[in-house]
């Protein structure tokens, strides 16, 4: 017998007891293959006030354009030093922060390729259900080509771009909306 979730029934503070041990900041590896890159930015609820408990699962492929999982038969090379996943909670101040590498292309069957992406999944307190989206970097030429991107009305297409800090080098600025004008675009995967 299955005992569907009522309303009230949300995804509390709670759930990070089972992650924290789980944590991992430097989705690539401090030795994978590829250019290093740091992505920080804030998650914001409607009233874009921080959200405090909100967690971000990053996967993402390695710097030749392949995943670290079985099911990519892909012939890329695998780097043994590239992890390709990780995830990191959100302060009191709703800030995030982690490490990885720019990926390279992923080669669609008979598609061409998507340009370089991460997939993110975010968790938080009163979601039954992650939400998923993906950041892609800016001035990449196989943006424009990108199946996914192209999916998405060109005007909200700058919620998924990171926006590079000119203060650090390597380091890009993404920040989260869940509503309202700036709302970030999530997909239905």
């Amino acid at each position: 017998m299955k005992f569907p979730a009522s309303p009230w029934q949300t995804v509390g503070p709670f759930f990070s007891i089972g992650m924290e041990s789980r944590y991992v900041s430097d989705v690539a590896g401090p030795n994978a293959t590829g250019q290093r890159v740091t992505i920080s930015g804030r998650v914001f609820d409607g009233d874009e006030a921080p959200i405090s408990d909100a967690v971000l699962e990053i996967w993402q492929a390695n710097a030749h354009g392949k995943y670290a999982h079985p099911d990519d038969t892909q012939n890329k090379p695998l780097d043994p030093n590239f992890l390709g996943h990780g995830r990191i909670p959100t302060d009191a101040d709703g800030r995030f922060e982690f490490s990885t590498i720019k990926p390279g292309p992923v080669t669609l069957p008979n598609r061409g390729s998507q340009a370089p992406h991460l997939s993110i999944s975010l968790m938080m307190r009163g979601l039954l259900r992650r939400l998923t989206t993906r950041i892609y970097f800016p001035d990449e030429p196989l943006n424009a080509s990108d199946l996914i991107l192209q999916l998405v009305k060109p005007a909200r297409r700058k919620t998924l771009i990171l926006v590079p800090d000119a203060r650090r080098s390597a380091h890009f600025l993404w920040d989260i909306h869940m509503q309202g004008a700036a709302e970030t675009v999530f997909f239905d995967f």
